[in-house]
């Protein structure tokens, strides 16, 4: 019987037995679940061994992002199309604006050029360079250091991206959509997010079904963890995200952002992008993307207080602070900057 170990994560001044992923969350107890058990709780110290190593192990920085800390990936989508914000940054001129007003408040930016809303369809590779690379050159001819990460599922577009200047490559098809990605990332060096998603963009919300959504995305993203080990990727450059609303309902979206501690036994960083997405619009009574700021902080912060090291967001600034508070507050410490 396959057993999956989530830890209770405690964020408070009070020492705990573990550190979680060496971060700055804690833990005693750990959640055991499986397929056929009702969920029961037992002590750390009575989980295997190696699971308690993946779980405990300090993530290593990656691209010069510290994971013993929260950071804030700013989402810069320079198509026309996206849900929340197409549009608005597209052309050279606006999508660096964007970047350089939200580069002070973000730890890494996240460029894409193909929307992955519900229902969009493929944008041509060549297309989606155009959008995406001269952004990240001008970045970086202007003197911008900001880490940037290329959104795409495509090798060719992802070796553009890195070759104008970006650090990261993050996959929403989790290395399901090009056979040729996985190879390039492993030759670059460069880390890899990761994601969990049910078809393509245009059907993934045509009735998305699972046995037991948490334990069914856990196996996806441990498979293709293991997939992208196989193609000379190691673990420590890892990061995966569950997806949230990429082939989930509102209900499989809740049950993943209640027990995403989960994920830390994969050994892995954990990215979490549910900014401004239609379950925090239904549930903070918002129809509006752009209304969705509080809603999409409220989760986030949820996110932090279970160890998660980096956050994609939209409304950047007010993260930031949100974030800044959060972590002041609960813990009694002041960022360095504050002081």
């Amino acid at each position: 019987m396959t057993y999956y170990y989530r830890p209770i994560p405690r964020f408070d001044p009070v020492p705990s037995r573990h550190r979680l992923a060496g971060g700055w969350t804690g833990f005693d107890r750990v959640e055991c679940l499986s397929r056929t058990e009702p969920p029961r709780i037992v002590s750390a110290d009575d989980v295997p061994p190696d699971v308690i190593e993946r779980l405990v192990t300090p993530r290593p920085a990656l691209a010069g992002l510290d994971m013993s800390r929260p950071c804030l990936m700013g989402i810069l989508n320079v198509t026309p199309d996206s849900f929340s914000d197409g549009g608005r940054h597209v052309g050279l001129e606006p999508a660096v604006a964007r970047a350089l007003a939200m580069a002070p408040d973000v730890d890494v930016i996240d460029v894409g050029g193909e929307s992955t809303r519900p229902g969009a369809v493929e944008v041509a590779v060549d297309a989606e360079i155009e959008r995406t690379a001269p952004v990240i050159a001008a970045l970086r001819e202007r003197g911008n250091r900001t880490p940037v990460s290329i959104d795409t599922r495509k090798s060719a577009v992802a070796a553009a991206a890195l070759d104008a200047g970006a650090d990261i490559v993050n996959d929403v098809s989790g290395l399901d959509f090009d056979p040729e990605l996985a190879g390039l990332v492993a030759d670059r060096q460069v880390p890899l997010c990761l994601m969990h998603s049910v078809k393509t963009p245009a059907t993934m919300q045509n009735n998305p079904r699972y046995d037991d959504v948490l334990l069914d995305v856990y196996d996806c993203l441990d498979a293709r963890v293991t997939a992208a080990e196989a193609a000379g990727i190691p673990r420590n450059r890892i990061v995966v995200d569950p997806g949230i609303g990429f082939g989930k309902t509102l209900e499989h979206n809740l049950a993943l952002l209640a027990r995403l501690s989960v994920f830390h036994s994969l050994g892995c960083a954990i990215l979490l992008g549910a900014s401004r997405k239609r379950f925090i619009g239904t549930l903070g009574r918002a129809d509006a993307p752009e209304a969705r700021s509080p809603g999409s902080v409220a989760v986030a912060l949820a996110a932090v207080a279970q160890g998660v090291q980096i956050l994609r967001v939209h409304d950047t600034a007010d993260t930031a602070q949100a974030l800044r508070l959060f972590v002041a507050t609960t813990l009694g410490v002041a960022p360095e900057e504050a002081r």
